[in-house]
């Protein structure tokens, strides 16, 4: 009886034997493996990628700002602005339970900036404490705005990580103090850095509190009022249900400003909730269609060793014919057939995952970490996983047609073709 170790012997002897053809053949589907996980990955990549933007944007965050509505109702040739106050948040915490949290903002970019040693500009934030825990603000130094300081009026201030390195170069900032248009406000925080690469806009946000924002640079176009801010920003109790915290803080804002709830374009606003929905799913088809060219070329390449194997065993009849007059079995051609076309199936397969996984990594180093809304790729499990599952597919089927036709040859029929 024929042990494994002669078989698979022999298996490489016949490899060996068709150097070429078994290279474009093992190159087939090295190439269909490699090229699946590397697609797979390169979407996984983009997919990761934006979840952090989302992720470095905040929790779930809904944003709203100031919009315009009917001069006259039902009628659109006249419009009016109509502005955001803070009354409007606290209606919305008070009447909206599908509302997790809101939060108002006063933004102005005008306010002078100034140090004992440099002056900057950069966006100034009249926040609220929960400002923090609804939009992503991690603090290095100190600590974020406290509700003291919106009682009291306290006049503190945040800096974000380029506006302390702008503002003291060199120098720490904590405990210093910087001049908003002349009136001193004490550091009490340094954010960390929030953003990759060149996007740093973030980075060099100051915030204050809201309080003291409304009191001493609030926003003034003439007709607004005095509590005007410039957005509200809130987050759904439940993210799969964002459309009704929508729904409530639309029918609270238009009830409050007399127009229709009905009305969209009178609401200026950017659900993050359902745009991150709508980015996995472009993602999930993305993952599909990648994976599914993949899989298509790794068919192919299978197709090829089904072929290889059809004519291998056409080349050899004599050679099956003779041995089974020697007493092979049925069996014992069965397995080795088989076992070249797997044996073929799961080294070009192995050669494939190598090279992918080799490529990612070229691609992580020449990357890095900064390109915003794209991670380097890495190799998935489940692509992995896939690609091997596939694999034994290709290697069963590639195989065992082969080794079937092999093995029902007659020895007599078979010697009489040599």
């Amino acid at each position: 009886m024929q042990s494994l170790g002669d078989t698979f012997g022999q298996v490489f002897l016949a490899i060996r034997a068709n150097k070429l053809r078994s290279f474009l053949t093992m190159f087939g589907i090295a190439w269909g493996v490699g090229s699946m996980l590397l697609l797979i990955s390169v979407g996984e990549g983009f997919r990761s990628g934006q979840k952090r933007e989302f992720a470095e944007l905040g929790n779930d965050v809904i944003m709203m700002w100031n919009g315009n509505i009917p001069a006259v109702p039902g009628q659109h040739t006249s419009m009016r602005p109509y502005y955001l106050t803070f009354s409007d948040v606290q209606a919305i915490r008070s009447q909206a339970p599908d509302v997790r949290d809101a939060t108002a903002i006063v933004n102005r970019s005008d306010i002078k900036q100034q140090s004992f040693y440099e002056t900057a500009g950069g966006q100034v934030l009249g926040v609220e404490p929960n400002y923090a825990a609804i939009r992503y603000i991690p603090i290095a130094q100190g600590h974020f705005l406290r509700q003291s300081d919106i009682t009291d009026k306290n006049l503190v201030i945040v800096l974000g990580q380029k506006s302390a390195q702008l503002l003291f170069p060199g120098h720490p900032a904590l405990g210093e103090w910087v001049t908003l248009n002349g009136t001193r406000f004490t550091v009490i925080g340094v954010a960390d850095h929030v953003g990759h690469g060149d996007n740093d806009d973030r980075s060099q946000q100051v915030y204050i509190p809201l309080s003291v924002m409304l009191d001493m640079f609030a926003l003034n176009w003439g007709t607004n009022p005095q509590n005007t801010v410039s957005s509200i920003q809130y987050q759904p109790v439940v993210a799969t249900e964002h459309a009704s915290a929508v729904r409530e803080v639309h029918e609270i804002i238009a009830r409050r400003h007399g127009f229709s709830p009905d009305d969209a374009e009178a609401f200026t606003e950017w659900d993050s909730v359902q745009s991150q929905q709508m980015v996995g799913k472009i993602f999930d088809a993305m993952d599909i269609f990648l994976g599914g060219v993949g899989l298509v070329t790794l068919a192919l390449g299978a197709v090829g060793i089904v072929n290889i194997m059809l004519v291998s065993v056409t080349e050899r009849t004599p050679e099956i014919g003779l041995r089974k007059a020697l007493g092979a079995t049925h069996r014992s051609i069965l397995v080795q057939f088989f076992l070249e076309g797997l044996t073929l199936t799961g080294i070009s397969g192995l050669i494939g995952i190598g090279g992918s996984a080799f490529f990612m990594w070229v691609l992580q180093r020449l990357a890095g970490q900064n390109m915003q809304g794209f991670d380097p790729p890495h190799l998935q499990a489940w692509s992995a996983a896939l690609a091997f599952v596939a694999l034994a597919v290709c290697g069963i089927v590639s195989g065992l047609y082969p080794a079937a036709q092999a093995a029902k040859m007659e020895p007599v029929e078979a010697l009489r073709r040599e």
